[in-house]
C-alpha cells in the first residue's frame, strides 16, 4: 500500500486538495481513489471528474465527494472477477482497488502493468538436477541459470507476477542453498516461500508439503526449467468454465510416419495411408488443479503428476486440457538452452515485461 500512498485522499478532503494531489502525480496514473475513515474506497477522482464538477458550480472549498465518481468497481483478491478485469482494462480504467472482506483498501493494482488478478497460489518445481545441462549445473542449479541476465525461474515468477498473482512456493532441493539465497530478496514483487524435499518426490510430490502454505482454491503447478509466453488468464477462465479439477497445458505435437500405414482387421488389410501425419498434444509441464484433487498427493512417497491425473480420472473427475498457442520451451539440453537464448535476445520483449526485482 505504501507505494499507491500518493494516489489515496480522505474523503474529508477539499476539491482544491484534490487538484493538488493530483497536480503531484504528474507522470503517473492521473487518479485518485477516495478513502473514509475506515479505509473503505467511497469513489475515485480524475482530472476530467474535477473539470466536470466545476462546470457544474462546485467550488474549490468543496468537499471532494462532490466531485468523484461513486459508479467505481473494486474487486476481491479471493474471488476476483477475470473476465471484468480483463473488460475495464480493455476500457482504459488503469487503476483498479482491491478490497478484503470487510470492504477495506488492502491495494491498488496497476492495469497498466499487471494485466489480472488470477486468484491462484503457485507451487513451481525446481529440485532437479539438470544432468543433461552439465557442466552449467555442476555448481548452479538449472533453474538459477541465467539466459540474457535473468535466471531461467525469474522469467517464470515475472509472468505470474504480471497476471497478479502474488502466492508463490518454489520447491527446492539440488544445490538449494542457491535458491533459498535467490529468493532471500522479492523477485517482481513476489515474496517468494522454498520448502526443501528431503527426498526425491516425483513432479510433483512436493505439493502435499506446500499446500498448506497455499490460500486459493486452485493452486498452479509447473516446472522452472520452462520458458513459455503461455495465457495463464486464458487457461484459468477455461479451468473455470469447464469446472474442471485439472486442467493440463498441452503442446501441439505433430508427428509425421514416412511409411505407408496399413490399416488392420484380423490378418486383413482394410486400407492404407500414404506417409500420414497426426496432429497430437503432449503434456506441456503446467497444471491448474482444484485443492481438493491437491489432496489426493500422499505426503509420504514420490508421486509424478501423471499419477495425480491418472488418480483424478480413475475417480471420475474432469481433466481438461488447455493448448499453449505460442512459446514453449523445455530448457533440457544445452541445444535447448541455446535456443531459449536466441529466443529471449531477439524475441524476448513480452517476457520481460513486467517489474524486476
Amino acid at each position: 500500500m505504501q507505494k499507491f500512498q500518493r494516489h489515496i485522499i480522505p474523503s474529508t478532503a477539499t476539491v482544491r486538495e484534490a487538484i493538488e494531489a493530483l497536480d503531484r502525480l504528474s507522470g503517473d496514473a492521473m487518479t485518485l481513489i477516495v478513502t473514509d475513515g475506515e479505509e473503505r474506497p467511497r469513489g475515485t477522482v480524475t482530472d476530467g471528474d474535477i473539470r466536470r464538477a466545476l462546470i457544474r458550480g462546485i467550488q474549490l472549498d468543496d468537499n471532494v465527494g462532490k466531485a468523484m465518481n461513486k459508479a467505481f468497481r473494486s474487486v476481491n483478491r479471493r474471488n476476483a472477477d477475470v473476465g471484468f478485469i480483463r473488460y475495464i482494462r480493455n476500457a482504459g480504467i488503469r487503476l483498479l482497488p482491491v478490497i478484503d472482506d470487510e470492504g477495506r483498501l488492502v491495494e491498488i493494482v496497476d492495469l497498466y502493468k499487471v494485466s489480472s488478478l488470477l486468484p491462484l497460489s503457485a507451487l513451481i518445481m525446481a529440485g532437479g538436477k539438470g544432468e543433461r545441462l552439465r557442466p552449467m549445473t555442476l555448481t548452479t542449479p538449472k533453474p538459477l541459470l541465467a539466459i540474457e541476465g535473468k535466471a531461467i525461474i525469474d522469467y517464470n515468477i515475472e509472468a505470474l507476477a504480471r497476471v497478479g498473482v502474488d502466492e508463490v512456493v518454489v520447491s527446492t532441493a539440488y544445490l538449494a542453498e542457491q535458491l533459498d539465497a535467490h529468493f532471500s530478496e522479492p523477485v517482481a514483487g513476489i515474496n517468494v516461500r522454498t520448502i526443501r524435499e528431503e527426498q526425491p518426490r516425483g513432479t510433483i510430490g512436493a505439493l502435499a508439503d506446500a499446500l498448506p502454505m497455499l490460500t486459493n482454491d486452485t493452486v498452479l503447478v509447473m516446472n522452472s526449467d520452462l520458458l513459455t509466453d503461455i495465457a495463464l488468464d486464458e487457461m484459468y477462465i477455461r479451468h473455470r468454465e469447464e469446472e474442471a479439477d485439472i486442467t493440463v497445458a498441452a503442446i501441439p505435437y505433430t508427428v509425421s510416419v514416412p511409411y505407408a500405414i496399413l490399416s488392420t482387421e484380423g490378418s486383413c488389410v482394410t486400407s492404407l495411408e500414404e506417409k500420414p501425419t497426426y496432429s497430437l498434444y503432449a503434456n506441456g509441464g503446467i497444471y491448474m488443479i482444484s485443492k481438493a484433487v491437491a489432496a489426493l498427493v500422499p505426503s509420504d512417497r514420490r508421486y509424478d503428476a501423471t499419477d495425480l491425473i491418472e488418480d483424478a480420472l480413475a475417480r471420475g473427475m474432469k481433466v481438461v486440457y488447455f493448448p499453449i498457442n505460442g512459446t514453449w520451451i523445455d530448457v533440457g539440453t544445452p541445444a535447448d538452452f541455446r535456443h531459449a537464448a536466441d529466443i529471449m535476445k531477439y524475441h524476448g520483449g513480452k517476457h520481460r515485461q513486467g517489474a524486476g526485482r
